[in-house]
């Protein structure tokens, strides 16, 4: 049976120069993280949960968010503002009994729960690495160094790659140790859902409030007899 445990990261795989602080955006009033972190909260497949920060953020985030953290079982440390660092920050701490590792990026809170479950469904695999695959919507334009455009790319040929990321625990640390992302070819791919957008820049706040409005809701299950719901 597979133990997962969770990385959630405030610098992001395959977003090259990405903010590592755009975590700390806000949507109605509460951080992107948080809203990240709760995503994994009370799932009987997680056994620990990790949250890595820049360095420079660590004290804010521990003043303002620390018991409320400790409290729901997720440690909290601060590494280097690069994905690969923080990547070896967790992997230190990582659970003994851990087969599997999610990771996913602080900045995407608007992740539905059907893709939280095919990612828990994928630790029955045997792929070493696996990602959330969104197709894109429209053409890629390439630019000259002139900011000029020279050739028009189908949608059909690309995809877009968001987290979470599931690794085997051999794999995890593998990618921890040498600092880094994985490689497209590495990937096993998985389709998500196109809601799954990053909170990039505090503009794109009421984007992400939007998303997560018409996320799918899980259906809730009812007492099966009044004998059970007695017990609530």
């Amino acid at each position: 049976m597979s133990n997962l445990s969770v990385v959630i990261v405030t610098a992001p795989p395959f977003v090259p120069g990405a903010d590592a602080s755009a975590s700390l955006n806000r949507i109605d009033g509460r951080e992107a993280l948080l809203r990240s972190v709760e995503l994994f909260l009370n799932k009987d497949e997680i056994k620990q949960i990790q949250l890595v920060v820049p360095q420079s953020a660590l004290e804010e985030v521990k003043r303002k968010h620390g018991a409320h953290l400790a409290f729901s079982g997720v440690a909290v440390s601060g590494a280097a503002a690069k994905f690969g660092d923080q990547l070896a920050a967790a992997a230190e701490k990582l659970s003994a009994d851990a087969t599997h590792v999610i990771v996913h990026d602080a900045a995407r809170c608007a992740v539905a729960y059907t893709d939280l479950e095919a990612i828990f469904k994928a630790a029955e695999r045997k792929s070493p690495a696996v990602a959330l695959s969104i197709p894109l919507r429209s053409g890629l334009v390439q630019l000259d160094e002139g900011g000029n455009p020279v050739g028009l790319a189908s949608p059909k040929d690309y995809t877009q790659i968001a987290t979470p990321l599931l690794f085997t625990r051999e794999k995890f640390n593998e990618l921890a140790s040498a600092k880094r992302e994985p490689h497209a070819s590495e990937l096993t791919l998985i389709e998500g859902s196109p809601l799954n957008i990053r909170l990039s820049t505090p503009g794109d706040a009421s984007l992400v409030k939007a998303m997560l409005n018409i996320l799918p809701k899980p259906k809730v299950r009812g007492p099966l007899s009044p004998f059970d719901e007695a017990q609530w």
